[in-house]
C-alpha cells in the first residue's frame, strides 16, 4: 500500500509544517484565475511544471502534509482512510493533461517529487521528466547507473539491493557486473545528479514555472521554481494549502488541481485524453526491458541553452505588491525582474 512507502523511510523528526487548513477560491475567482493561467501559458515559450503529492490524491494516494496526510495523521497515531496501492493506482486527470500538453509542445518539462509512478503510467517520455525523489517502479544499477522500468512496485525503499543483475547487455550496452537497487531515496540520500541538473537547467531557462499540488517545503526541489523567477520568468502556484513561496508568485490558485487544469484546457480548446494502458510503460515492462536512463547528450545540449540565456546575467529583483485583474483578496505580489547583461571587462 502507498502508506508503506512512508513507513519504510528512516525515522526523521523534521517533516516540515503539517496539517495547515486548506483554502478554496470562490467559483468566480477560480474562473478568473484559470483565464489568467491560460493566458500565461499562451504567452510563454518554455514552461516547466513542478508536481507534488497533491496531484495524486484523486487517484487514492494520500499526500503527506495535508489535513489528512500521512505524516499529519502519523502525529496522532492514525493512518489515512484512503490508501490505494501503487500497483492499482491510475493516472489522474492532471497526469493525462500534462502528458497532452507536453505532446503538444506547450509544456517543455516536468519536475516531479512523486515516487508513485503515475507520470510513468501516463506514458510521459523520460525525456520530459525529472524524478527527484525516485520512483517505486524503477531500478538502478549500482555500477553503470542505468535505470530500468519494473512491472511491479519495489518491495524496499532507500536504495537497497535486489540482487538482480544489470540488464545493460540486453539493450545493446556493455556487459555490466552491477546489481540493481531500488531508486527510491531515503532522507539522507542526495538527489539523482542528472535529474537534478535537468530540473535546475529547465527551471532557469523557463519563462513560466507552474507548481501543482506541492507545499514546496522539501529542498532543494521546493526552491527550483525560484530559478525561473531569478531569470525574469513568472511563477504560478496551485495548491490547497499555503506554500512558503506564495509571496513570490505572480498568481496563486487555491483549488483542486484537476479542476483548475480542466478549466484551463477548456479555455485552450484542447481535449483531455483518457488513460490508455497501452501507453503505460509499466505494462510494457512485463514483456520487454524498458531503459529509463536520462540521455546525457540531452543534458549537454540543455547546458548550452542555459549558458546562452543565463550566463553573465546580472539579476536585479524588484518586489511589487499589486492586484491581478481585480483579484485583491489574495494580496498577490508580482515580481518584476530587471535583467541586465553584465558586460565583463574582457569584452569591451
Amino acid at each position: 500500500m502507498s502508506c508503506n512507502y512512508a513507513e519504510g523511510l528512516s525515522p526523521y523528526d523534521d517533516k516540515g509544517i503539517l496539517g495547515v487548513p486548506e483554502k478554496f477560491d470562490s467559483a468566480e475567482k477560480l474562473r478568473e484565475k484559470s483565464q489568467i493561467l491560460a493566458d500565461l501559458i499562451k504567452d510563454s515559450k518554455h514552461i516547466v511544471i513542478h508536481t507534488g503529492a497533491g496531484i495524486s490524491t484523486s487517484a487514492g494516494i494520500p499526500d503527506f502534509r495535508g489535513p489528512n496526510g500521512v505524516w499529519t495523521l502519523e502525529r496522532e497515531g492514525k493512518r489515512p482512510n484512503i490508501n490505494v496501492s501503487f500497483a492499482d493506482a491510475k493516472p489522474t486527470k492532471t497526469h493525462m493533461i500534462l502528458k497532452k500538453l507536453v505532446e503538444s509542445n506547450i509544456i517543455q518539462f516536468i519536475v516531479s517529487q512523486n515516487i508513485d509512478g503515475l507520470h510513468l503510467k501516463s506514458g510521459l517520455s523520460r525525456k520530459y521528466l525529472a524524478e527527484l525523489h525516485g520512483n517505486m517502479f524503477v531500478d538502478e544499477c549500482n555500477l553503470c547507473k542505468r535505470q530500468y522500468v519494473r512491472n511491479t512496485p519495489v518491495e524496499t525503499v532507500g536504495k537497497k539491493c535486489s540482487g538482480v543483475p544489470c540488464g545493460a547487455v540486453h539493450i545493446g550496452g556493455r556487459s555490466c557486473r552491477g546489481r540493481l537497487y531500488d531508486a527510491v531515496l531515503d532522507w539522507e540520500h542526495s538527489l539523482p545528479e542528472n535529474d537534478l541538473l535537468a530540473a535546475e537547467l529547465h527551471s532557469s531557462i523557463a519563462d513560466l514555472s507552474i507548481c501543482l499540488g506541492t507545499t514546496l517545503q522539501i529542498v532543494p526541489s521546493g526552491n527550483l521554481p525560484l530559478e525561473t523567477v531569478k531569470y525574469g520568468g513568472k511563477l504560478v502556484i496551485c495548491n490547497l494549502q499555503p506554500t512558503k513561496h506564495d509571496n513570490k508568485a505572480d498568481l496563486v490558485i487555491n483549488y483542486y488541481v484537476d479542476e483548475v487544469l480542466e478549466s484551463v484546457m477548456k479555455i485552450l480548446n484542447i481535449a483531455i485524453p483518457t488513460y490508455n494502458e497501452q501507453d503505460n510503460f509499466i505494462q510494457l515492462a512485463e514483456h520487454s526491458i524498458i531503459d529509463w536512463t536520462i540521455n546525457r547528450k540531452e543534458i549537454i545540449a540543455l547546458e548550452k541553452i542555459y549558458k546562452a540565456k543565463c550566463k553573465g546575467v546580472k539579476k536585479k529583483r524588484i518586489l511589487i505588491k499589486n492586484k491581478i485583474d481585480g483579484i485583491s483578496e489574495d494580496k498577490t505580489k508580482i515580481i518584476k525582474l530587471e535583467i541586465e547583461n553584465e558586460i565583463k571587462s574582457e569584452i569591451k
